[in-house]
């Protein structure tokens, strides 16, 4: 087990260094000065040469890169170009949004898809089943951003449940939570929608198996195999589909978060590439790569846990 930790941990490494090079590379070479584009047209060379020397974009790509990585190492993520003040406070502010959306998303998915799985593989051929089936192929094809619109027309505008957009705070748990409700809803959608499909094709999958036949040869009832063994067994590929949901979740949500004008990490991305502020660009893009492996790391080694033959 020791040694598949060090392996899983050394790729996780490697992934993040080559992100972060891939990373910088492309988002230094987007056309454009961030110091012209701060100073305005009618900014002097020398002014804009002060303010690149100021921000620190007069050096090389090799020196600014050590140092950005360098800098993120011991937590600082650098200075934003356009608010002046430490990437890392914006990313904290932000993240207070961004997480718990990505959690409420990810329990309602969950919520949604398991029920649903089990129930379309226990009636597999019947109307459930058919029906289960049909609906989660329209989530699947039906953008998150849709079903955003959708809810905001239903809940917000037609039954006025709930507010449009916008974010209350946590200063009322219950206020920010259901700021949170229909950009959650929304996203988890087409989520659960995907995992219904995955846990019903693994569920089929287990029913088959001989240890299923066993158990039912017992005295078992369908129903207490189904729940008691094939649920378990079939845990393998739906957890890789909740980890990979995760890590979109939390980084996918800059659509979501623009439609209902929520402040978190996906806005401030798209904030940054509109004001050329490439260092919060470049921060939080490599915090949410970050983010999206150490989940991957995760999974990998809950893998180990459920299944010993993985660990060799």
């Amino acid at each position: 087990m020791l040694s598949y930790f060090l392996n899983r941990a050394l790729a996780m490494i490697l992934s993040l260094a080559v992100a972060s090079v891939v990373i910088f590379c492309l988002i230094e070479v987007i056309p454009g000065d961030p110091a012209s584009f701060m100073l305005g047209l009618n900014a002097t060379d020398e002014a804009v040469a002060n303010l690149r020397a100021e921000l620190g974009l007069d050096g090389g790509l090799l020196p600014r890169y050590l140092a950005w990585v360098g800098g993120m190492v011991q937590g600082d993520f650098g200075l934003s170009y356009t608010y002046r003040v430490p990437v890392a406070d914006l990313i904290q502010d932000r993240l207070a949004v961004s997480l718990p959306l990505a959690i409420y998303a990810l329990i309602l998915s969950t919520a949604l898809a398991i029920p649903v799985g089990v129930l379309a593989a226990a009636k597999r051929g019947a109307w459930p089943d058919l029906g289960v089936m049909a609906a989660a192929q329209i989530g699947i094809a039906i953008p998150n951003f849709w079903f955003a619109m959708l809810l905001v027309l239903l809940f917000a505008i037609q039954l006025q449940w709930v507010s449009a957009g916008g974010f209350a705070g946590w200063d009322s748990f219950g206020a920010g939570l259901a700021s949170l409700t229909l950009p959650a809803f929304a996203l988890a959608l087409p989520q659960a929608a995907i995992l219904a499909r995955v846990l019903r094709s693994a569920l089929l999958e287990t029913l088959e198996q001989d240890y299923i036949r066993t158990a039912r040869a017992k005295g078992l009832s369908r129903r207490q195999t189904l729940w008691r063994h094939a649920l378990r067994n079939a845990g393998i590929p739906v957890m890789t589909i909740l980890g990979l949901q995760f890590s979109f979740l939390l980084a996918g949500a800059i659509i979501i978060e623009n439609v209902f004008f929520l402040p978190g990490l996906g806005r401030l991305i798209f904030q940054g590439i509109t004001q050329r502020d490439l260092i919060v660009v470049e921060s939080v893009t490599m915090l949410l790569v970050f983010a999206a492996i150490l989940v991957t790391f995760l999974v990998d080694l809950a893998y180990a846990a459920l299944d010993p033959r993985l660990r060799r």
